[in-house]
């Protein structure tokens, strides 16, 4: 019953995002219908034992009416629960944030679509049930109202939800307080949730892509958020636009060429050889993705040590983070972000094909995988939860050559199987795109010689900047406030 009616939901915002608003609206309906049902029959199942957990009921003496006000208290506590596990895909970990709300937000705008206003209105009204003065659908409940000439009601089956479930949540907390165990209320109607790609609903942004309401809309009878951007300047003379994301079949990509030359390619090679360590970054496993081939990565700081140690030519080392800097420079201003970009992660790494393990390969040199949220094939999704990296917003590949066998990076839809654009490694391309379910990706197979790159994970957050990313800039940083480089370190003259 649960996948049935996840599925339902799935597939109505694929309609939806395809612009077929009268078919989601059905099925949007029917499977905000099943979930009322499913909550009906989890409720019902709470009203056997339960317990709480890490409560051992051996630790105190209770009297007949603490073991009712208990029991009750436990059985409050699991229909509680209820709003987790109906928002939890099977097989899945973390529940679907704004998984009930996001309802009646998509129906609202698809009921708009079909110029159904008034059940437009109520919808809408039904959402912020849930969020409770939130500006952007605040906005359309005014933009109705004027439209229609009149006011309308939130829909009665969510009245009756949620003020159940207020009062349930202040019995609860009151049980719980007198029980001594301390109950801490999970928010899973939390407006940052919903599905990381272009088609967005508004109340699933996460800051990046802004809403507009639909009362600030010039054309009415449309709606949609503010558009991703690209085509920015390239801030470097040389650089080749070669595909866009029209070109890549798809949003937020695009591929560079001479980004570097021939001589700095040359040059990050021979500091790879020297500094890469096998499994670095993948707790010293040698074949992470694919036991046919040889994994070896090494960091900024890592480089910038060994050329303060004259193990590798200083300049060398510096220009691992020049570049690096550079690419960061250009994929920020290539898709015209409004915020600075933040180093998440940078890797020097390649990839060696194992010698007679090639015949007959049908494996990848790294599965297919977004990089800030699990995806999910089966379901067409990408869960943004752990282990996930979910607060990468842009990735870029810098390739350093191309003379080695297979090793195309490939973008594909979300059902990892079916390939949108692939990309021929060469010495100076960068490949760039953002970070969530809309980019899937992986690496074909290589199956001779030796693939390498700079890959680069950046963020929007300056929270989760890189730690040794922040550690290499004091040392460029004191570097720079001594003598030339020719003279710190007398090994590069060697």
């Amino acid at each position: 019953m649960q996948i049935q009616r996840q599925r339902a939901f799935t597939a109505a915002v694929q309609l939806y995002e395809n612009g077929n608003y009268e078919a989601s609206l059905a099925l949007f309906e029917e499977a905000l219908t099943e979930y009322y049902k499913a909550d009906t029959e989890c409720r019902v199942l709470c009203e056997g034992p339960q317990s709480f957990r890490d409560h051992d009921h051996v630790l105190y003496r209770y009297t007949l009416s603490e073991l009712i006000s208990d029991h009750y208290t436990q059985v409050l506590n699991c229909k509680h629960e209820c709003v987790r596990d109906l928002a939890t895909r099977p097989g899945r970990l973390s529940p679907m944030e704004n998984y009930l709300p996001l309802h009646y937000d998509y129906l609202q705008f698809a009921y708009f679509q079909v110029n159904n206003l008034e059940q437009a209105l109520f919808c809408a009204l039904s959402y912020l049930l849930f969020h409770e003065g939130e500006e952007f659908m605040t906005e359309n409940v005014e933009y109705y109202t004027e439209m229609l000439g009149h006011g309308g009601q939130p829909r009665q089956e969510a009245v009756h939800y949620l003020k159940r479930h207020k009062k349930e949540l202040e019995l609860l907390l009151i049980g719980s307080t007198n029980l001594g165990v301390p109950y801490i209320e999970e928010n899973y109607w939390r407006s940052l949730g919903g599905r990381d790609d272009e088609n967005r609903i508004p109340s699933g942004t996460d800051g990046w892509m802004e809403y507009v309401p639909i009362s600030k809309k010039t054309n009415s009878s449309v709606v949609m958020m503010q558009q991703l951007q690209e085509g920015g300047s390239l801030l470097y003379d040389n650089i080749r636009l070669v595909q866009n994301s029209a070109a890549l079949n798809g949003t937020q990509r695009v591929l560079f060429d001479d980004v570097i030359s021939e001589d700095e390619c040359y040059e990050l090679r021979h500091l790879a050889h020297i500094t890469t360590s096998a499994g670095d970054g993948y707790r010293g496993k040698v074949s992470p993705h694919t036991p046919n081939e040889k994994f070896e990565g090494t960091t900024v700081l890592k480089t910038l040590k060994y050329g303060y140690e004259g193990r590798v030519p200083l300049r060398s080392a510096r220009l691992f983070y020049d570049v690096s800097e550079k690419a960061r420079k250009i994929i920020e201003s290539y898709f015209m972000l409004n915020s600075t970009l933040h180093f998440s992660y940078t890797h020097l790494v390649c990839r060696t094909a194992v010698p007679d393990q090639q015949e007959h390969r049908n494996d990848l040199s790294h599965p297919i995988h977004a990089d800030n949220c699990l995806l999910d094939p089966e379901a067409n999704e990408c869960w943004k939860e752990p282990p996930a990296y979910t607060y990468r917003d842009y990735s870029a590949l810098l390739y350093l050559n191309g003379d080695f066998e297979g090793g195309e990076f490939i973008f594909t839809k979300t059902d990892a199987k079916t390939i949108t654009a692939s990309v021929k490694p060469r010495c100076g391309r960068m490949v760039g795109f953002s970070s969530g379910g809309e980019n899937p990706h992986g690496v074909r197979a290589v199956t001779r010689g030796q693939r390498c790159a700079v890959a680069l994970w950046f963020t929007l957050d300056p929270l989760y900047r890189e730690l040794e990313r922040l550690q290499a800039d004091e040392v460029i940083q004191a570097l720079e406030n001594q003598h030339p480089w020719d003279h710190i370190n007398q090994k590069d003259e060697l």
